[in-house]
């Protein structure tokens, strides 16, 4: 069997870029100036707080741990429970299911604006999200590094594309769009922070690659660390230009595809093409990175700890990928796109890695001395992590039962077939320990 070449920091530092700036970034940015107002930059920022803090206690777990099973080997060290492992397992794969579903949505949705932009032809959005699903499947099919070329290729495309909006809109800026600071009360760039988060859901995929990449040692921690940094700086400066650049009306009026909208004024029609691409770039490399690092925890999951059936284990004869997994998840996706709307699809997302973060924070903290990390790092990670969940929960039943309703609906599915496991665990301990003859 020929060993796979290792992938460098700059294509893992891409994996987790790639995870993180998608379709939130484009998509999501219209939602969290709606809600935050002029403090949009504070709530994003502080999402980067909560992410960098996260990051930091993944780092650590990473290299003491390496597994692409990633934040469910982490969770399984930390407790020694299989059962809270087990569910933490099946929600990431739900989570991720979800983020690529969100995406791939977000892709067909970009996509067929910008034909129509142009004048071509009017393609179907779930059309071109299921091509664009099967597409990325075949380039991970192939191995982890054409996964990390193609990664690296449009994440440099897209920052570029972003840089170039940036420039050309920071020319054009009205200070007056950025007074009164809190103008929609101090409490609602809190709220925004859980809103939003799921645009920086993807660093946690850069460990999933841990026995993948070169010199993990020097490169995990620095790949996690410049991931997060770069995209916290992207999306504090973008979030700026648009709201520097347009109205109020015009943000909720055009809230899917507010930056395209900000481009318009000082690039033209150009503008609204160009941010479309970045758009397309944005949700592709979301779905392959996010793929990727599913792919490898469902794996995982299968092989280890028999949490998924051990089909799911199944790799290429010729180099370790996990093709079954990356058939099926895919399969799963494309379903879900096609099933559930955006509202319901995103919180589903937002609260699972939140609950996630949250879990892997308290993994660290209660494994600190372990993994060589100061436990008030991830112990305030956690907290943070714990307090938007309840956040965003809140704010669901407040505004939006229907995708709380959902919700719970997919929790449900998950919790009470691993509750069923473990009664029959505890029924067959029981049984093993009970003195022979007792009643």
């Amino acid at each position: 069997m020929a060993q796979e070449e290792k992938l460098s920091l700059a294509e893992v530092t891409a994996i987790g870029i790639g995870g993180m700036i998608g379709g939130g970034s484009f998509a999501v940015l219209g939602l969290a100036i709606s809600v935050s107002g002029h403090a949009v930059a504070l709530s994003l920022a502080g999402g980067g707080v909560i992410a960098l803090l996260t990051g930091l206690s993944y780092a650590h777990l990473g290299l003491r741990f390496r597994s692409d099973g990633g934040s469910f080997t982490y969770i399984e060290q930390a407790f020694n429970a299989p059962s809270v492992a087990g569910l933490a397992g099946w929600l990431l794969v739900i989570g991720y299911i979800g983020t690529i579903a969100l995406y791939a949505t977000a892709f067909g949705d970009y996509g067929a604006a910008l034909v129509k932009r142009i004048h071509v032809f009017s393609p179907q959005a779930d059309m071109l999200a299921a091509v664009s699903l099967l597409l990325f499947l075949a380039i991970n099919l192939t191995g982890a590094k054409a996964s990390g070329r193609v990664e690296l290729s449009v994440v440099a495309a897209k920052l570029s594309i972003l840089a170039l909006f940036v420039v050309a809109g920071m020319t054009s800026i009205h200070a007056s769009h950025f007074t009164p600071v809190f103008n929609h009360g101090i409490f609602t760039p809190v709220v925004a922070i859980a809103l939003v988060f799921v645009a920086y859901e993807g660093f946690e995929l850069i460990p999933n690659a841990v026995d993948e990449m070169e010199n993990p040692e020097r490169n995990l921690k620095r790949a996690i660390m410049l991931a997060i940094g770069i995209t916290i700086v992207v999306y504090v400066l973008v979030a700026l230009v648009a709201l520097g650049n347009l109205t109020p009306a015009q943000i909720q009026h055009d809230q899917e595809y507010v930056l395209a909208v900000a481009a318009t004024p000082t690039l033209g029609k150009a503008g609204f093409i160009l941010i479309g691409i970045a758009a397309l770039l944005s949700t592709s490399s979301t779905i392959n990175a996010t793929l990727f690092g599913a792919a490898r925890l469902a794996k995982v999951m299968a092989a280890e700890s028999h949490a998924l059936p051990r089909i799911f284990s199944m790799q290429s004869r010729k180099c370790p990928v996990p093709y079954v997994a990356l058939l099926i998840l895919t399969a799963l996706s494309i379903l879900l796109s096609v099933a559930a709307n955006l509202d319901i699809i995103s919180t589903l997302v937002s609260v699972t890695f939140l609950l996630i973060f949250m879990a892997v924070n308290f993994s660290a903290c209660r494994l600190s001395k372990e993994i060589g990390l100061y436990p008030l790092w991830p112990f305030l990670g956690g907290l943070l992590a714990a307090g938007s969940c309840a956040m965003l929960l809140w704010h669901a039943w407040l505004h939006d039962r229907h995708s709380l309703l959902w919700l719970c609906v997919f929790y449900g599915a998950v919790i009470m077939p691993e509750g069923v496991l473990v009664l029959w665990r505890g029924r067959r301990t029981i049984k093993a320990t009970s003195p022979k003859g007792s009643s």
